[in-house]
């Protein structure tokens, strides 16, 4: 794809600045806090096991309903972002996601923790494409893939405080004590947001669009679907992201400590690493991206092929375990998955309208997440039913990319030339605006 095609200017750009990266700062803290919320399971899958007294299967759900409820949330969300605006849907978030981290501090059952979960999954759900729009309402579009990026980078940056400081409040104060203080972070980033959050700068409104009930929900999801970059973004999204949300939101630890013989603190610095690596992958990304707007498909199929053969020599690794420095190419190459998978949005932006953002962003981001609860569910169940045989049981992951890199290289050409077509049409009503 040309690489103009991500850096030219679109008439009624935003002029970015200091004050938007204020303001799209504050979105971002909201995000931050999300996925600390989000992830703080991984870091206590057996903690979890020892206070509700329950198998793989069992621990697994916690995820796949946390993730079902996010991804069932995606289209829903996006839709309500487009009518209502980023803040109002942000502060919903924010109160949802703080009540379901306080509940599951002191829920005294497995029944109310997973309530507890769904809630949390449910306010998390409407942080990030809530960030994505705030992005391109302050900044120019030409900024859009690094912006997204960043956003993306802050986001892990929320999963390292997870490994390195929910972990240690576990083991030092307790259960209780480590979930409901980490849900005081909820009530901060509220009030920063109500005092300062701005959905756009002065001057540059969105076109109001009429609202017509079902029909206007049916329409938007409709034309955003019928786009074959926005379906491309969900396939990239659902085929990059997941071998790294799997194993950072739940089994990474218990494969490193049970399978691999680690203890948890070295396997809570391998988890880390994929965090660290995650950040440092996602600046390169951006700026790869930024200035040569066709490398997206070879950064996002190229990930895939290095995430496949990683686990492939992991699990496949003859003797009890595998050696530390494969292990650790394996969370240098997973810190791949997450900027891989912002590439998905790269798709959907220029496929859709401005007024169709929020909705396409939510389809894109249901692809990552249904694969990641399918895989979480397909190992919960193939531990459980192999004797915890964690090689049977991540074999799932190869199934779910197979499935995702043939639905890309169907789609690749005419998501290519429709972006063509649409930016030839950019051009023309650029230079037909009057002065």
């Amino acid at each position: 794809m040309s690489s103009s095609a991500g850096t030219t200017s679109l008439p009624g750009d935003p002029p970015g600045g200091r004050r938007a990266m204020g303001v799209w700062s504050i979105g971002v803290a909201v995000y931050f806090v999300a996925v600390i919320f989000r992830t703080s399971l991984g870091v206590a899958g057996l903690d979890a096991v020892e206070r509700f007294h329950i198998n793989a299967s069992a621990l697994s759900t916690f995820s796949i309903l946390q993730l079902l409820v996010y991804a069932g949330m995606q289209i829903p969300v996006g839709l309500l972002v487009d009518r209502l605006g980023t803040k109002r849907v942000l502060t919903i978030g924010v109160v949802l996601f703080t009540i379901g981290q306080l509940g599951f501090a002191f829920s005294p059952s497995y029944g109310t923790a997973l309530v507890s979960r769904a809630l949390l999954g449910c306010g998390d759900a409407m942080t990030f494409i809530s960030v994505l729009r705030l992005g391109t309402r302050w900044f120019p579009a030409r900024r859009g893939p690094l912006v997204a990026q960043l956003a993306g980078l802050v986001g892990m940056a929320g999963n390292l405080v997870s490994t390195l400081v929910i972990a240690r409040l576990l083991h030092g104060v307790g259960w209780e004590a480590a979930f409901a203080g980490s849900a005081l972070a909820g009530v901060v980033v509220l009030v920063l947001m109500l005092l300062f959050l701005k959905d756009h700068p002065e001057g540059f409104e969105p076109e109001p669009v009429r609202h017509t009930g079902g029909a206007f929900v049916r329409g938007q999801i409709l034309a955003s679907w019928r786009e074959p970059g926005t379906r491309l973004g969900l396939w990239v999204h659902f085929t990059t992201q997941f071998p790294a949300m799997v194993f950072l939101l739940l089994w990474g630890l218990p494969f490193l400590v049970e399978a691999q013989g680690l203890s948890r603190g070295t396997a809570g610095e391998l988890l880390t690493l994929v965090v660290l690596s995650n950040m440092l992958i996602g600046l390169v990304y951006g700026q790869i991206v930024a200035r040569h707007h066709a490398a997206r498909l070879p950064l996002a199929l190229g990930t895939v092929a290095g995430t496949a053969l990683m686990w492939a020599v992991t699990i496949a690794y003859p003797g009890d375990h595998a050696p530390m420095w494969l292990l650790v190419m394996l969370c240098v190459v997973l810190g791949a998955c997450g900027p891989a998978s912002m590439l998905g949005f790269d798709f959907a932006r220029p496929a859709n309208p401005p007024e169709r953002q929020g909705t396409a962003s939510g389809i894109v981001n249901m692809g990552g997440f249904v694969a990641s609860m399918t895989t979480l569910f397909a190992v919960g169940v193939l531990l459980d039913a192999t004797g915890d045989n964690y090689r049977i049981a991540f074999s799932a992951v190869f199934v779910l990319e197979a499935l995702g890199v043939s639905q890309i290289l169907r789609l690749r050409r005419r998501a290519d030339r429709r972006e063509r077509e649409r930016l030839v049409a950019s051009r023309v009503e650029t230079v037909h605006v009057p002065a």
